[in-house]
């Protein structure tokens, strides 16, 4: 099997459905694949016949979790992505089983379609690691992951061009008036270091230097960013803006502000990532980079859907926007926040 699938430039999984008559196949892969086994000799056995004869109508959708990070499902940016993910599924005849798995170990997920529990896996988040899901499309397992385009990558991404957000969001803040950019997010996550990287980029393009103390690694847990920006200011660091690497960072971060008597955004503007419906509707609204998460999760699902299909996948880049709101609309003549006193 793995031979007809080399010369048929398609997977193993392809090449079952296909000698079992999938509808999951295409016509022409499906007489391609016939051809090259009748070329070949080829008698599937029984077992084979039986592992293959129905085909499988659900997708494992994977949600990787950290135990020191406690990130938590029901963050508003996966309850976006589900609910897409779901969507599109229900409208192509499948059905979704939701599953958390280890970070450390998004390798083990090959049970879920070892045991015949899926058809495909989507992955929502990379992590820091990517050996794992090299694993999975090692063995020929249809895979799509939502993360970062990353260098010689073997598997399917669907993903924003985190870089530009990174960009956007500081090029945002330095243009407004901001001498003293924050920037909160964990930098070994790799969505999080390409919008590092645009930080980074933004910075050096209008001739400015990155303040190594102003680069704060939190998790994707909204009070380690209140702790960071608390901690900030009771070192008393000089910053007037800050750029969370996303909504829930941000928004806990001006409530420290708040708290520490310090004004969003007359003496510190905020901007944060995803653009999550409680962005618009906080006080201040929010300013953010709005990644397209619903046309992310429907995108994440037809490319799986076609890669069962025997065909060949190439990742999606999807644009980010900024959206301008009242926590970074600045006001002339500001002074950098410094500690909790104001002074």
């Amino acid at each position: 099997m793995a031979d007809i699938a080399k010369l048929a430039g398609v997977s193993t999984a392809t090449v079952s459905r296909a000698l079992n008559r999938s509808m999951l196949v295409n016509s022409e892969t499906r007489e391609r694949v016939e051809e090259i086994a009748r070329s070949l000799n080829y008698t599937m056995t029984a077992p084979a016949r039986r592992r293959g004869a129905r085909p499988l109508k659900t997708i494992a959708v994977l949600v990787p979790t950290e135990a020191h990070s406690r990130r938590d499902v029901s963050d508003p940016f996966f309850l976006t992505m589900l609910g897409s993910i779901a969507d599109a599924l229900t409208e192509r005849g499948f059905d979704m089983l939701l599953s958390r798995v280890d970070a450390e170990h998004l390798d083990h997920a090959v049970d879920l379609y070892d045991g015949k529990h899926a058809a495909g896996l989507i992955c929502v988040g990379q992590w820091r690691r990517e050996e794992p899901l090299a694993v999975l499309t090692a063995r020929s397992i249809p895979l799509v992951v939502w993360g970062a385009h990353l260098r010689r990558q073997s598997y399917c991404v669907v993903g924003c061009d985190n870089v530009a957000g990174g960009e956007l969001a500081t090029g945002h803040l330095l243009d407004g008036g901001a001498a003293a950019v924050v920037f909160l997010g964990d930098t070994s996550v790799p969505e999080v270091a390409n919008r590092f990287e645009g930080y980074r980029n933004a910075h050096a393009q209008r001739g400015l230097k990155v303040r190594p103390d102003l680069v704060v690694p939190v998790p994707f847990v909204a009070d380690s960013a209140h702790r960071a920006v608390v901690d900030l200011m009771a070192r008393r660091v000089q910053f007037d803006a800050v750029f969370a690497c996303s909504d829930l960072l941000a928004l806990s971060a001006v409530q420290a502000l708040r708290e520490a008597k310090r004004a969003v955004p007359e003496d510190v503007a905020v901007v944060g990532y995803d653009d999550i419906d409680l962005a618009a509707h906080c006080h201040p609204a929010l300013s953010t980079i709005r990644q397209p998460i619903a046309t992310g999760g429907r995108a994440l699902v037809e490319s799986l859907l076609a890669i069962l299909e025997g065909q060949k996948v190439r990742s999606t880049v999807l644009r980010t926007e900024l959206v301008v709101r009242d926590s970074s609309r600045r006001l002339p003549g500001l002074q950098p926040a410094t500690g909790t006193d104001g002074r």
